[in-house]
């Protein structure tokens, strides 16, 4: 028997984002998601019970303003005190991690899926899933954008605005694009 195109997301290997499964898994999220954002004003930052329910994790805590937007919401965990501003996108085609007391400014996006580098590749849907993580106590600045397979340390800001396409030390400073130290702290 031949693994689901879910499974070879799951494993890292290049499976195919046009597939029935994972397209009924991005339409629950997107319902989960259409739920949470429209929660009342008095209850924003409150992560809705519908994408609670899908997230991989939430701890105590954790909030998430809206509007926000994940692909999945199956592999996203929250660990207590995580703080995402509004406009976060999380593609999360693996699992995305988000250490305790850390904070992402507005828009804020953080992309799993790499693309085929070949046109027929794109062209047929080929993709390969990279796990993101970021440790305790960090800050993403608003409109940072983090690339697939990227580790982001304890303690480290990322810059407003910066790209970060390798890994950043724990306790490190880094901006621009691509993101680069600007000085460890």
């Amino acid at each position: 028997m031949s693994a689901s195109e879910r499974m070879k997301m799951a494993a890292g290997e290049w499976y195919t984002c046009i597939d029935d499964e994972l397209e009924a898994q991005r339409f629950a999220a997107r319902d989960a998601v259409f739920e949470h954002n429209s929660l009342p004003p008095r209850h924003r930052g409150n992560i809705g019970p519908a994408l609670r329910a899908l997230l991989g994790g939430a701890g105590e805590g954790a909030r998430i303003e809206a509007p926000f937007h994940c692909a999945y919401g199956f592999n996203v965990f929250l660990c207590d005190g995580v703080f995402l501003n509004s406009g976060c996108i999380i593609l999360d085609t693996a699992p995305v991690r988000i250490g305790k007391g850390t904070l992402l400014g507005p828009n804020v996006q953080i992309y799993c899926a790499e693309h085929h580098r070949e046109a027929t590749g794109r062209l047929a849907g080929l993709e390969i899933a990279k796990p993101v993580t970021i440790g305790d106590n960090a800050w993403v600045g608003g409109s940072a954008v983090i690339l697939a397979g990227v580790s982001i340390g304890e303690g480290a800001i990322v810059g407003a605005g910066a790209v970060v396409t390798r890994d950043v030390a724990a306790n490190t400073t880094v901006v621009g694009n691509p993101a680069r130290v600007v000085t460890p702290r």
